[in-house]
């Protein structure tokens, strides 16, 4: 039974978004430092920009028609094997896609399912659209509880007012660690949760960093 201390944190992602993985690697560093457990969601940014691709740079819009086939495994696996093989499957892909650069193909992906002990078969559903209603459902979940105007990740915490508190990012790099990581957790939750706050920004003058 889960301890009544402690705080659910709902997080969406989609698996090739950089930004999402550094954000989901600190959520891991909160999990640790305060009394919090992720419970982890879906999102898709193929399915957020499907309408702008003829809008967006082609170098954008390629990766994001490759962006279906990885969330498509993902929202398989969940269908048949429950939500717990979500957070290590994340892991093994995002681990390929980004610390190790390795390409958006179906032979990273079985690598993936192979190391947390799926089945391979489930790389097939890369290029169906079995569970897109599925998929469709948990991406609009998580966005509607911020907008259409941001993308990955988003989070959800319960609010102490009750309400509950929904937000994008934080957009961090590297990830923080230890009490590094627990100090933003705890401010982040001090803005999200005053009420008419909506945005904190300055010009990213880096990428992630995966170290």
């Amino acid at each position: 039974m889960q301890d009544t201390a402690t705080t659910t944190a709902d997080f969406w992602f989609d698996p090739l978004c950089p930004w999402a993985w550094m954000t989901s690697r600190w959520m891991l560093e909160v999990e640790k430092v305060r009394p919090v457990r992720v419970r982890w969601h879906v999102m898709s940014l193929a399915v957020l920009n499907e309408n702008k691709l003829d809008t967006l740079p082609k170098e954008y819009a390629d990766f994001l028609r490759d962006a279906w086939g990885p969330v498509r495994v993902v929202i398989a696996a969940q269908q048949q094997h429950g939500d717990a093989v979500l957070a290590p499957l994340y892991t093994a892909l995002g681990t390929r896609f980004h610390n190790q650069k390795q390409p958006r193909t179906r032979e990273t992906i079985v690598a993936a399912l192979e190391e947390v002990g799926l089945p391979t078969s489930l790389a097939d559903y890369a290029d169906t659209d079995t569970y897109d209603t599925e998929l469709r459902a948990s991406h609009k979940v998580g966005i509607d509880k911020v907008g259409q105007d941001v993308g990955t990740p988003v989070i959800a915490v319960p609010g102490a007012d009750g309400d509950e508190v929904a937000f994008f990012g934080p957009v961090v790099t590297p990830t923080p660690r230890g009490e590094q990581a627990a100090r933003l957790w705890d401010g982040t939750l001090l803005v999200a949760s005053t009420p008419g706050f909506y945005e904190i920004k300055r010009t990213r003058t880096a990428g992630p960093s995966f170290e």
